[in-house]
């Protein structure tokens, strides 16, 4: 499997097959100087979007003929669950609500967060369940900051955690950026490239390991 960070909270996640998944794929135009990633144009099988916020809905920019999820499905025979979460600590009242989605690719069980706004409750992390490789936003002000995305990781245990929604040259919105996050975890590795080949044997002997990626877009 590869994962590919397009930027934001964009991923394209291929499998060994050649299926291809994207996550919340954003419209930059509507953004100005405050969000100049070039927009993502993978062909996708399918697109997983955990809100209509248009910095994480822009379908229409992929290739191919992606069958969009917001919530359960599957995607050539991926199995996806959603479970319901919210974009702000006050049950959605502020920010609406976000979908969580869990699926697994070649025998790797992924969670891409989306914009989560809170801590998970016992029944969402229920409904989760166990996690190889966790895709979390850090940045903060619209989603969890770098302090309850530790406490995400210290509870949920994945393998990988990978952080995305966080600020950088391309990225000027009132977040912050992936260092505050990076420096209340152990066992970093900057990897230097947008794009990553992942099996299972590649995780960490114990504990958690956070992949940080350069954005492709």
């Amino acid at each position: 499997m590869k994962i590919k960070w397009n930027g934001h909270a964009s991923f394209t996640i291929t499998s060994d097959n050649g299926t291809v998944i994207v996550t919340d794929p954003y419209n930059s135009d509507k953004y100005g100087d405050e969000l100049s990633y070039d927009i993502v144009r993978d062909r996708a099988d399918g697109a997983l979007v955990s809100h209509e916020h248009s910095d994480h809905s822009y379908v229409k920019g992929l290739s191919g003929s992606p069958k969009v999820l917001r919530g359960s499905g599957e995607i050539n025979g991926i199995a996806v669950a959603g479970v319901k979460t919210f974009h702000d600590e006050s049950g959605g009242s502020k920010r609406g609500n976000n979908m969580a989605f869990r699926f697994t690719v070649d025998g790797i069980t992924l969670c891409f967060l989306g914009d989560l706004g809170h801590l998970l409750s016992q029944d969402q992390m229920k409904a989760i369940g166990p996690v190889d490789i966790l895709l979390i936003p850090v940045g903060g002000t619209y989603t969890v900051d770098a302090g309850r995305a530790a406490d995400l990781i210290k509870a949920m245990s994945p393998r990988l955690a990978i952080p995305m929604h966080y600020k950088t040259k391309k990225c000027n919105l009132n977040i912050a950026g992936v260092d505050p996050f990076l420096s209340m975890m152990s066992n970093v590795k900057m990897l230097g490239k947008s794009e990553v080949e992942i099996s299972s044997d590649k995780f960490p002997a114990e504990g958690t390991e956070v992949w940080v990626l350069d954005h492709a877009c």
